[in-house]
């Protein structure tokens, strides 16, 4: 009875996870093989809101010029660009400074010095530019990311709606999707594109359809100041009867690590209101990448997720491909005496089947055949490593993130961490014995 049962449970979880996959990959059919160029691209500038780009730079990320000259070339008539470096020795500052020079007639000012409200340096290096923006439209591109001229246009059309569009939930957030884009061709390059633009976009589309909780990936995230002003990042509704305390805005998410996701998180749970997915997706730029900064960058989200949403985090293992294979496979060996093999082998073909699908869907073709093997041997790794990370970063709360160690608290907060050592330097590392007197 109890093998039946849990057989039962197993064919129903599977279909389930199946059916949430391939709502993604319709989703992804639908949204990113038409991308209609917006009105507001040729509109007037006095008939469209005005948007701020605020772009937080820190060193030479991978193109980081041509990642930078992408917003620039907007096709929108009324918009500002500011680019923020926390110091005046940063890198990235001579880029800036050139591309203001090669484009003279987009509005663009640089701005030098962060402002410290928390333990996040990109919220510290992004206040300034903030509170200084003059529009209240503000959209937060990270620096390793490019987008199509014609991205500010269609995210303002989903962020603001149509007057004659149907009545809905306002929308406080218009978010896009990354897509990996490998300039250098290490394991961990491809690994990491393999996992963006396959399964991690599927089941991030696919939830955001749903729209049954706030799912925000914060590489390239539009919203309004006005919004943010009225948020906390308690994640909770206001109470009436209750003020609510602490710094509003941007600087109350300095405290967290995933400052995107509690930012989406607090729009939604605090506001009342809902995200949209842009049909643009944010092309991220996947530099020279080695399995363990792929392992590493895995483990910190987890490690980010368990403090934020436990139970949300314990279940991943069973949404992956190879545990649901061995689920998928034993129950229909119990119920129906089908071979394991089969089930697998059927399992597997059509799970990459799909996968390709949403590649093709949010890239705009499908995956070339010049690199059809080169994809399919990272794209394997990347099943097989996915419960092997889990079980290393499920049982941590350190992370290190652009060099520094913080230590993982609770619902995502984080706190700079001393540095540690792994046993192996422990054992090796000499004792304070006292010197042992062998005068006779």
């Amino acid at each position: 009875m109890i093998r039946l049962v849990l057989s039962s449970v197993g064919l129903i979880w599977y279909s389930a996870i199946w059916a949430i996959g391939l709502v993604g990959c319709s989703a992804a059919r639908k949204r990113y093989r038409n991308r209609p160029r917006s009105p507001l691209a040729s509109a007037a500038a006095s008939s469209v809101p005005g948007v701020s780009i605020l772009r937080p730079l820190k060193g030479l990320d991978t193109n980081l010029y041509e990642n930078l000259e992408s917003t620039f070339l907007q096709e929108y008539p009324n918009y500002e660009i500011i680019l923020s470096v926390a110091d005046e020795n940063d890198q990235a500052l001579p880029i800036a400074r050139e591309l203001t020079s090669k484009y003279p007639h987009v509005k663009c000012r640089i701005i030098v010095g962060e402002e410290n409200v928390g333990t996040n340096p990109k919220v510290n290096n992004l206040v300034r530019p903030y509170r200084e923006a003059a529009n209240d439209i503000l959209w937060v591109i990270d620096s390793n990311v490019t987008v199509h001229p014609g991205t500010l246009a269609r995210s303002v059309d989903a962020l603001v709606g149509s007057p004659t569009a149907p009545a809905k939930k306002r929308i406080a957030l218009v978010h896009h999707v990354p897509f990996a884009v490998v300039t250098e061709s290490r394991i961990g390059s491809r690994i990491e594109e393999a996992f963006l633009n396959t399964n991690h976009a599927k089941m991030y589309i696919a939830i955001n359809t749903l729209a049954v909780d706030s799912c925000v990936m914060g590489k390239s995230n539009l919203y309004r100041r006005s919004d943010l002003e009225r948020v906390i990042g308690s994640l909770k509704p206001p109470s009436p009867n209750t003020p609510q305390s602490g710094p509003r805005g941007l600087p109350a998410f300095g405290r967290f690590l995933a400052e995107d996701n509690m930012i989406g998180a607090a729009l939604w749970h605090e506001l009342g209101d809902r995200h949209e997915l842009s049909c643009d997706v944010a092309n991220n730029l996947v530099g020279n990448m080695t399995l363990m900064d792929y392992i590493r960058r895995r483990a910190r989200w987890i490690r980010v997720r368990k403090h934020m949403v436990l139970a949300a985090t314990l279940v991943e293992p069973f949404t992956e491909s190879v545990v649901l294979s061995i689920i998928c496979a034993s129950s229909l060996n119990y119920l129906l005496d089908i071979s394991p093999w089969i089930s697998i082998f059927a399992h597997f073909a059509v799970w990459i089947y799909v996968d390709l699908d949403v590649y093709a869907s949010i890239a705009g073709h499908p995956l070339p055949a010049a690199i059809r093997w080169e994809f399919a041997a990272p794209w394997v790794a990347r099943e097989l490593l996915a419960l092997p990370i889990f079980l290393f970063a499920v049982f941590g709360s350190e992370v290190t993130w652009r060099g520094r160690a913080y230590t993982v608290l609770r619902n995502g907060e984080v706190a700079r961490a001393e540095k540690t050592l792994s046993w192996f330097q422990r054992l090796r590392k000499p004792k304070n014995y006292d010197p042992l007197d062998t005068s006779l």
